[in-house]
């Protein structure tokens, strides 16, 4: 029989942090089983209106990027200033560290760095470097842009299920994602709260591969010359998700197996405009039912009034009728991380909230 799950420690990979800032210097250290140094930190303020903030150490501390945004790259040099052997450090910048404000950051880590110069090896024909961590199925994938269809090498052994996108530089452009349950003829935008939509410019119509991703011609993705940055995810057992629910509409919602305990959960409905990506975690909602939300096309903070979902042993249960997160016949897709999961590769069972 498959073992259950690789990875028995999902702390070992991904983490959550939560923070009050001091207006000065400080460092965020994680508490989870394993120590964690991230490559990807996704900071968001929870107690005042601020946009979300992302690093990663493939374009270095200090480079911001933002999902509630279309800007370009900024250097917030008192942002996050280091990634640290168990978490991060930030100075004084407003969207990491205003005093008495409050934050959450979600951490991945990735590590070994790769380059890929695709005409020497013939996987793909766009050059990329990045960071992988293959055991975890996550890569950052830095490239530049070539305004002609092709591929670029993303560092994992698998095909990735879901994959972020964000031009960097060279024009504002929104951030498109790549989700196996919709498929590579479609797209969604992180910044957007639109449904979702087709377009053959953006993946050439070609699902990604076990060594590679295509892009055709759109400027959100391979537009002009310009630097962009890819965060692609692999889906492992016991350890990440990424699939798709029908809403029901009731308060006795639906349920979503995941096969593991989630740490974090991220839902879109993809039928409908004005729906934004919803965002709950174990750290802001330390017990059942789940109600602090946050959204990723959003600069506001969090929405605690209604409760949204529980995190079960195996599973999200969703619990309320937005029609964000459960209209009745609507279709959804997430992804989620585990805190542990629903067994352990040597047959031991996670415990319940």
């Amino acid at each position: 029989m498959a073992a259950y799950t690789s990875i028995d420690d999902p702390s070992a990979y991904f983490q959550i942090a939560l923070h009050t800032g001091n207006g000065g210097t400080q460092s965020i250290t994680n508490d989870g089983n394993s120590d964690l140094q991230p490559d990807f930190v996704w900071i968001k303020g929870r107690s005042t209106n601020s946009h979300h903030a992302l690093f990663d150490s493939v374009r270095g501390a200090t480079k911001r990027i933002s999902s509630s945004e279309t800007n370009e790259e900024t250097t917030e040099s008192t942002g996050l200033t280091s990634f640290n052997s168990d978490g991060w450090s930030t100075g004084a910048w407003s969207g990491s560290n205003s005093n008495n404000q409050t934050y959450v950051s979600w951490q991945w880590k990735s590590g070994t760095s790769f380059s890929n110069d695709a005409s020497a090896t013939s996987i793909g024909t766009i050059d990329s470097t990045g960071s992988v961590n293959d055991t975890a199925g996550f890569s950052i994938v830095s490239y530049t842009s070539t305004g002609s269809n092709g591929s670029i090498k993303h560092g994992l052994s698998t095909a990735p299920s879901m994959i972020i996108f964000k031009r960097r530089s060279g024009d504002t452009e929104n951030w498109p994602v790549y989700h196996q349950a919709l498929g590579a003829t479609k797209n969604i935008k992180l910044n957007l709260s639109e449904a979702v939509s087709t377009s053959s410019t953006r993946f050439n119509d070609t699902e990604p591969t076990s060594s590679v991703f295509s892009l055709g011609t759109s400027g959100d993705t391979n537009g002009g010359t310009s630097p962009f940055i890819a965060y692609c995810f692999a889906e492992k057992k016991g350890y990440s998700k990424f699939g798709s629910y029908t809403g029901n509409g009731n308060a006795d919602g639906a349920f979503i197996y995941t096969g593991f305990k989630p740490a974090f959960f991220m839902a879109k409905r993809t039928d409908a405009n004005d729906m934004p990506w919803v965002m709950i975690d174990n750290k802001r909602n330390s017990f059942n039912a789940l109600s602090n939300t946050l959204l990723a096309n959003s600069d506001e903070v969090a929405n605690t009034g209604t409760d949204r979902a529980d995190f079960l042993s195996q599973g999200v249960k969703i619990k309320t009728t937005s029609t964000a997160w459960n209209a009745s016949g609507a279709a959804f897709i997430f992804m989620a991380f585990a805190e542990s999961p629903f067994v352990t590769s040597t047959g031991v069972p996670t415990t319940a909230r």
